[in-house]
């Protein structure tokens, strides 16, 4: 935990201590104590907006977002949605044989929704699912992403109430969980601050999407999700960045892992004005093996901020890190371009044991000049060629995507998103 002074919330941060204020009280004793938690940690830490000596934000300003009076207020309710099914379908991937669950301007609509709490375990609203299991507040929530931590998990804390639990007993394949956290315009700028807690007991299964989403205009998405993997468990996870490009969106995520337990992600961002995808793992567990894989797209003045950790709290674990991306203007961890795109890549490996196998290594560039020459003395246009070789980069993390319904939905989504200039685009990043 940062030790630092108390700060005047009230005065620092008025419209957050009146939406404080005015909030609905929550009848789940597990929220209303996280709620409380999540205050008392942020009138402690406040937001990240000091970057000298802040390693975690070295690279993103989070001033634009501390200063934004936004608003919370006009949620929609969970029996009201303000969203029909083709909005929600119209800017996410959904498929028919999945458990799709919506989150509407922080609301969880579960008329919109195909949650269950059936054999298959629960999946639903958060503050029903740690009503229905008492393990999701005991063992998860708040306890791998603790407010303490980080003064946007201390933020999500103090307003958490709606989002999505997903719980799945031992030996149990829950199959696809589809999250869709959508933000419709209505009330701007607004902040939501949905929360995604995952637990797979010993031996169980269960593939989770998270989509975010919403209309080109101001607004703040703050979410946390806690992901916990039982031994010999496997989560298959994906999380599509897909914010209005005048958005904010900051995304804290933690995964902890036991024994023999397999964990997988592929992040892929093509939205916002700001984007931070802060990820950690922790291999808890012998034997443990994770694979993170992602891809962003950038254009104008987007910035992208992938913060990942990886710890190896126990021996004979696996991880493999695989991050790509296409940049117009892009972070992600001190290359600068003639173009005005610029990445900042800062790989680092602290080792405290001797029997070790580990390397990285990060590179950026442009699209190699002579590949471009062989495409178009063959007939293709500058235009074309730099597409086809920016779409064969971006399929490498795509094609490993298992879901092939979705695979095909996002090889569409970034194919349709490479501008059409007549440059070739500057392309970085592998750690």
């Amino acid at each position: 935990m940062t030790t630092t002074a108390p700060i005047s919330v009230a005065e620092t941060y008025p419209h957050y201590a009146t939406a404080y204020a005015g909030q609905t009280a929550s009848d789940v004793l597990a929220i209303k104590e996280m709620r409380e938690r999540g205050w008392e940690a942020f009138n402690t830490l406040g937001l990240p907006t000091a970057r000298r000596g802040n390693e975690p934000w070295k690279y993103t300003n989070a001033g634009p977002i501390a200063r934004e009076s936004f608003s919370h207020s006009g949620l929609s309710r969970a029996g009201d949605p303000i969203s029909t099914l083709a909005d929600v379908q119209a800017v996410a991937p959904w498929q028919p044989d999945w458990r799709n669950l919506v989150v509407v301007d922080g609301a969880f609509a579960p008329v919109l929704s195909t949650g269950n709490t059936t054999g298959a375990g629960i999946a639903t609203g958060l503050a029903d699912a740690v009503h229905s299991e008492p393990k999701l507040a005991a063992n998860v929530l708040g306890q791998l992403a603790p407010p303490e931590e980080d003064g946007f998990a201390a933020l999500n804390a103090a307003f958490v109430g709606d989002g999505v639990g997903i719980y799945v007993p031992a030996g149990v394949d829950a199959g696809v969980v589809n999250v869709i956290y959508l933000t419709t315009g209505r009330d701007q700028p607004r902040a939501t601050h949905p929360r995604t807690v995952i637990a797979a007991e010993p031996n169980s299964r269960v593939t989770v999407i998270e989509t975010f989403a919403g209309p080109d205009t101001r607004y703040l998405t703050n979410t946390v999700m806690e992901t916990s993997v039982g031994e010999g468990a496997s989560v298959e996870h994906y999380r599509l960045l897909l914010e209005g490009s005048e958005a904010y969106h900051v995304g804290v995520s933690r995964v902890v892992q036991q024994k023999d337990s397999s964990f997988s992600s592929v992040a892929l961002s093509q939205g916002a004005a700001l984007g931070r995808n802060d990820f950690g793992v922790t291999l808890a567990g012998t034997g443990a093996q994770t694979m993170l894989n992602g891809l962003y797209l950038t254009k104008g003045n987007q910035h992208i901020d992938n913060y990942i950790n990886i710890d190896h709290a126990e021996p004979y674990g696996t991880s493999r890190l695989f991050y790509k991306g296409i940049l117009g203007r892009t972070v992600s961890r001190r290359v600068r371009w003639q173009q005005e795109a610029e990445v900042d890549s800062k790989p680092s490996l602290l080792i405290y044991a001797d029997d070790v196998k580990c390397g990285h290594g990060a590179t950026a560039g442009h699209i190699d000049v002579d590949t471009v020459f062989y495409m178009r003395s063959r007939g293709l246009d500058l235009a074309t060629a730099s597409r086809i070789l920016i779409q064969a980069f971006a399929r490498e993390i795509i094609d490993t995507v298992a879901l092939e319904p979705l695979r095909d939905y996002l090889d569409q989504r970034f194919q349709d998103a490479i501008p059409s200039a007549n440059i070739a685009l500057p392309i970085g990043g592998r750690s």
